[in-house]
């Protein structure tokens, strides 16, 4: 378990990270931010605070002003209740008094009991007013009636003048009751009255808005440009009024009375924050450049002393794999030259065994090179228990192992060295917590019937590799005459395969597959040959496992599927465009990503319909990297091609893929077929295939049937589809259009069946 750092460790690459500076500048940004903020609200606070004394002083001022104008005009009514027979002439001198001592008066009316103004002072200008009905509306006639019975003064509120414009009227009674002679009135243009009673700082500065009893009814400088943020509104203490006065500062005066400080304390603490993390940078750049210094030199000493440990295991690293721990191939080649040497004098055998693991590549590809590596130490460590003086065990490389038997008396000492082998892979091998079971494939030559020399004896171990591959794997060969020229044909073969595909020597032949329920015809799986210049037609065996050695297969594989793809085009329109084919693919091909994508292309360059190809693949193939393939086969299922299990019975049989993969047919292997009628644990096996194939509503096709009685039992026992040489061998197109038209394809026993 990996022990915790330190906490002065932990503390100390905090304060040396590339973020520090940045949490540094942030603090201060945050703390100027907050700083600026509250200053911005202290400001605020005293702007409102100003703008209420400023709202406080002209609602005084209004009240104050006000009960001066009333108070005037009540007296003014007094007098002439006191002296009821005033003269017109003595009440304009009177009135002109007042339009004198008070700048604010639009007019002084005298108004009678019936509500018509009889006298108007100045009457120049206000001449169409005389005979006017102040009680223009019954709102008015009733607050005018009150007045006349109460005595007491009626405000008009804000109205449209007779006179035009906007103003209010105050109508002071002349006596109450039935002493009342009507009314005397002063008329105020609000704009007048305003400048009047309002200084010109504040007309400058504010908006005014005059609302009575809640309603809007005068507004003063309306187009002035206000701050949204500032507003204060005042009763006005004066109960014939009902007035409230709402103030509205403009932006000049609410700048005007903005401090500067937010500004200057954000800007500083700004600064301040920028130079400290300047500051703090630079100092880790101090601390981190003598880090560096320090950590070369412990890297230094450290190189030193790595230098000395590398020149101590210098002459162990040059002979020692450093995977696996054996002898590496340099080692082991020149310890064979030196065996041999001694063998030659004192006429002594000498063995060398070639070993390669079976299907060590696709475990490496599908579960990972880190699980290669761990299974090959495995591998190594039970191969070095045969080790001793008389046995060196070497890694070459890749997957192949090299043991030399330096004293060999006779040929059973090397048989029972690859009897201890063999020995060593029949327990499964733990890798990854899960056992894995490896066969090995091995070659053996012997000096010196085998060769004369290191090389040559290497050379010829590993043809002998080879051939037993070509066995079957699991088993050793030992090389013999001969060997070597065949080796020689299978090179050339291989050079040859590059050009098969530029030269177009590869030909499609199809062998029938008979439907048991119609005795008809319905598909065929095609099957490559190659038209060799010089060697004619081969056979797949021949060639197919060279391809996959070389990588070609998936080249060759995907001419096949445009191969049928344009046969199937070609049968159009004929007697056999009813015709599927069904086409192989092997494990390389099936790991190519682009595989459904070629498919699909070929389709659609000839037009077919995708349920008329069938992609079959072995049961081996199948549970191979089982997620991939499902994934790939689901995709290929979905493009509508068919899906085919081949030789189905003899690979590792995990029923449970039959239900997770969209297989829609069975070929049962022809190891099954072969002895089906004569032998009863076939019969039984495939007996169960077919059963356990239509209770997973899966189609059964068998495989190698070459006898009627083979046939019978197939047919007696629900066997779908059958193909084998009792049908027809592979056939090329022509041959195979010519003898379906012909009808000579259903075996007699199928026909005399009734099928």
């Amino acid at each position: 378990m990996e022990k915790p750092a330190p906490p002065i460790n932990i503390i100390v690459k905090g304060l040396l990270s590339p973020a520090f500076p940045v949490v540094i500048f942030l603090v201060f940004l945050g703390l100027a931010a907050g700083l600026r903020e509250g200053l911005i609200r202290q400001d605020n606070s005293q702007i409102n605070t100003n703008l209420a004394n400023e709202t406080r002083a002209l609602a005084n001022t209004l009240e104050r002003e006000f009960t001066i104008l009333a108070g005037a005009i009540r007296r003014m009514a007094d007098r002439m209740h006191t002296n009821p027979e005033t003269s017109e002439q003595n009440w304009r001198r009177d009135a002109r008094n007042h339009l004198q001592d008070f700048g604010v008066y639009q007019a002084i009316e005298w108004i009678d009991r019936d509500f018509i103004i009889r006298w108007l002072e100045p009457y120049s200008g206000n001449e169409d007013v005389i005979g006017f009905n102040v009680a223009f509306s019954d709102q008015r006639r009733e607050a005018l009636e009150i007045a006349q019975r109460s005595g007491e003064l009626d405000i008009s509120g804000v109205i449209d003048l007779r006179q035009g414009g906007k103003g209010l009227v105050i109508y002071a009674p002349v006596g109450a009751a039935a002493d009342n002679r009507g009314f005397i009135a002063g008329v105020f243009r609000m704009e007048t009255l305003a400048r009047q009673l309002l200084t010109n700082r504040v007309l400058e500065s504010f908006k005014i808005e005059i609302r009575r009893n809640g309603v809007m009814s005068y507004e003063l400088n309306d187009s002035m440009t206000t701050s949204p943020l500032f507003s204060q509104t005042e009763q006005v203490e004066q109960p014939i009024l009902n007035w409230s006065i709402t103030v509205k500062p403009s932006v000049e005066w609410v700048d005007e009375r903005r401090s500067y400080w937010p500004a200057v304390t954000f800007s500083s603490l700004l600064l301040m924050g920028l130079l400290t993390s300047l500051t703090t940078l630079l100092v880790q750049l101090i601390l981190k450049r003598n880090q560096a210094l320090l950590k070369t030199r412990k890297e230094l000493d450290r190189e030193i002393y790595q230098r000395k440990s590398m020149q101590q295991d210098l002459a162990r690293l040059e002979s020692t794999d450093t995977l696996t721990g054996l002898a590496n191939r340099r080692f082991f080649m020149e310890d064979l030259a030196h065996t041999l040497n001694i063998a030659d004098r004192q006429m002594r055998q000498v063995a060398l065994i070639m070993l390669d693991l079976d299907r060590f590549q696709m475990l490496n590809d599908s579960l990972g090179h880190q699980f290669g590596d761990e299974l090959l130490i495995k591998i190594s460590e039970r191969l070095n228990q045969l080790s001793n003086e008389r046995i060196l065990v070497a890694y070459s490389g890749g997957d192949e192992f090299m043991i030399c038997q330096q004293q060999v008396d006779d040929i059973d000492d090397v048989i029972h060295l690859l009897g201890q082998i063999k020995q060593c892979f029949e327990q499964p091998f733990d890798v990854q917590n899960e056992g894995h079971s490896v066969t090995a494939t091995m070659g053996v030559a012997v000096y010196p019937q085998s060769g004369l020399d290191a090389d040559t004896l290497m050379r010829n171990a590993d043809i002998a590799l080879y051939r037993a591959k070509e066995q079957g794997r699991n088993t050793y060969q030992f090389y013999t005459e001969g060997m070597q020229d065949r080796e020689v044909l299978r090179l050339e073969l291989d050079k040859d395969l590059s050009q098969a595909l530029t030269n177009n020597e590869f030909v499609l032949y199809y062998q029938p597959q008979l439907d048991l329920d119609s005795s008809e015809i319905h598909s065929v799986e095609a099957l490559i040959r190659w038209h060799h210049p010089r060697r004619g037609l081969l056979p797949p065996i021949e060639f197919i496992p060279l391809a996959e050695e070389s990588g070609r297969i998936t080249e060759i594989g995907r001419w096949v599927v445009m191969a049928a793809c344009r046969q199937l085009a070609a049968w159009k329109g004929t007697p056999y465009e009813h015709l599927k084919i069904a086409v192989n693919l092997s494990g390389r091909e099936l790991d190519d990503e682009k595989l459904v994508d070629n498919i699909r292309e070929a389709l659609d360059a000839e037009n077919v319909s995708a349920d008329r190809l069938e992609v079959e693949l072995t049961e081996e193939i199948f549970i191979q990297n089982i997620e991939h393939n499902l994934n790939q086969l689901s995709r290929l299922r979905q493009l509508g091609v068919h899906l085919a299990i081949d030789d189905f019975g003899v690979g590792y049989s995990s029923l449970g893929y039959l239900r997770d993969f969209p297989v829609d047919l069975l070929k049962i292997d022809r190891s099954f077929i072969t002895d089906v009628a004569e032998r009863h644990d076939d019969a039984v096996i495939t007996r169960a295939v077919i059963n356990l194939a239509h209770n997973l509503g899966i189609q059964v096709v068998a495989e190698g049937v070459e006898t009627e009685a083979q046939l019978t039992f197939l047919k007696n026992h629900r066997c779908n589809l059958v193909q084998g040489y009792l049908i027809s061998r592979p056939i090329p197109a022509e041959e195979l259009e010519k003898v379906l038209a012909e009808g000579i394809l259903v075996p007699g026993a199928v026909m005399d069946s009734g099928l």
